[in-house]
């Protein structure tokens, strides 16, 4: 398996599709709000320039947990050097994933992921992540984790564990057989402020 491209930093309701450029309309999206969604938004729900935490990803590692072992699947890290994009006319990419997998990837119980990343010069107070992945427009699973408080110009790990979902022979079918028509948008939150969207496209082709 491999991963086609990759930037660190998916019909949904009348609201999703509209781009909010508004402070009012970045409030009106709660966490309540996203996981009452049913399917990938058109749109990113915030702009770029709502990560005034300046928080940055600079390494990102999944891998297969299997009962007193671990494969890495896959694992990149940016320049440490690099700056988190805030431009607001930057293009969406910068904010959007594409991974290869492979098939054999549907059949893995349990993954395991782990994400290093900076804050600037403000503590965030739960830090939440609200992940949902979709197989064409169809919710297959959504995960919640939270952090608590992370403390401010810090470099962090976060652990994350995900149970993947039972799929049956004839989804996983569908699934290898429809490259990039899985997908899924991770929203992060800071005091239920939404700061962060990404999205990913997936492909478990051969």
């Amino acid at each position: 398996s491999s991963v086609v491209s990759l930037a660190i930093c998916s019909p949904s309701s009348r609201f999703a599709r509209q781009r909010p450029n508004s402070h009012w309309a970045m409030a009106t999206i709660t966490p309540d709000y996203v996981n009452s969604l049913e399917a990938p938004t058109e749109t990113f729900l915030c702009p770029l320039s709502a990560n005034v935490y300046k928080i940055d990803f600079h390494s990102f590692k999944i891998r297969a947990v299997d009962e007193g072992s671990e494969r890495i699947l896959f694992e990149i890290r940016k320049d440490p050097d690099e700056e988190p994009e805030l431009d607001d006319n930057a293009d969406d990419s910068v904010r959007s994933i594409r991974y290869h997998f492979g098939p054999q990837f549907l059949d893995i119980p349990t993954i395991g992921t782990t994400l290093e990343f900076t804050v600037g010069e403000h503590p965030l107070h739960n830090f939440r992540m609200i992940e949902k992945h979709y197989f064409r427009n169809v919710l297959i699973r959504s995960y919640d984790f939270s952090l608590p408080f992370v403390i401010p110009l810090t470099n962090n790990t976060w652990e994350v564990i995900y149970t993947m979902p039972e799929l049956t022979q004839e989804w996983k079918d569908a699934i290898i057989g429809a490259p990039w028509e899985t997908k899924s948008d991770s929203f992060y939150f800071v005091n239920d402020q939404l700061v962060m969207h990404n999205k990913a496209e997936y492909n478990y082709s051969p």
